[in-house]
């Protein structure tokens, strides 16, 4: 039925998630530098987790 019930592979949700982080934290930098930061070390732990998938 033309993939809508394909799940997407984890690395795909991950990449994702990394992308959403790394934007919120660019917004948060003129705001917050704090919250800036830990939305930036939140996706560099999405990238670590991408990285393990691939080297699988």
């Amino acid at each position: 039925m033309f993939g809508i019930f394909k799940k997407k592979p984890e690395a795909d949700k991950l990449q994702e998630k990394y992308k959403k982080l790394m934007e919120e934290g660019f917004k948060l930098q003129s705001i917050s530098r704090s919250d800036s930061d830990q939305k930036y070390l939140e996706a560099d732990n999405i990238l670590k987790e991408i990285e393990a998938l691939k080297n699988k």
